[in-house]
């Protein structure tokens, strides 16, 4: 197995054990993040993000597979269930993620899903008829946003 294909592997197998502190220590101080949930994240907004996301996780479960790794580029495919907190609907979001290394490390770090399955599964008829409109992802990462700033602020990071 390539060295790379080991760091996503340890990666997702943190994420799966709730080991955030773990999950960042795998990316690079330059890291960039992107998502349809948070956009374009940047160093500590990324390392906050995933800290948050498994601070607030209650039945978390990841599964991953698919990893491919070089010594430039990487993927791999993850799936995540959850409960939405604010609705309580379950989610089953399957993931596509590309990344690309540097010094050992996680250096960028792109998620690829559709947004509009993922409304449909937080919000249930709403999210699937008005998942297509950019308003409703737009608001949707908007409070994303909101809440990792205030998480931030919270944690003082």
């Amino acid at each position: 197995m390539h060295a790379n294909e080991e760091l996503i592997q340890k990666f997702y197998t943190a994420f799966q054990n709730k080991d955030g502190q773990t999950m960042v220590s795998l990316y690079h101080p330059d890291i960039e993040f992107q998502d349809p949930a948070f956009g374009h994240l940047k160093g500590k907004e990324a390392v906050a993000m995933w800290l948050m996301l498994i601070e607030k996780s209650q039945n978390l479960t990841i599964r991953f597979s698919n990893i491919k790794a070089d010594d430039n580029k990487g993927s791999a495919d993850w799936e995540a269930d959850y409960s939405f907190s604010k609705t309580g609907r379950t989610i089953q979001n399957k993931i596509h993620a590309n990344f690309t290394f540097k010094e050992g490390k996680i250096l960028i770090h792109k998620d690829h899903f559709s947004m509009w399955k993922w409304l449909g599964m937080a919000m249930g008829p709403v999210g699937y008829f008005l998942g297509w409109w950019p308003a409703l992802g737009n608001k949707v990462k908007k409070e994303a946003l909101t809440g990792l700033q205030l998480y931030m602020k919270r944690k003082r990071m």
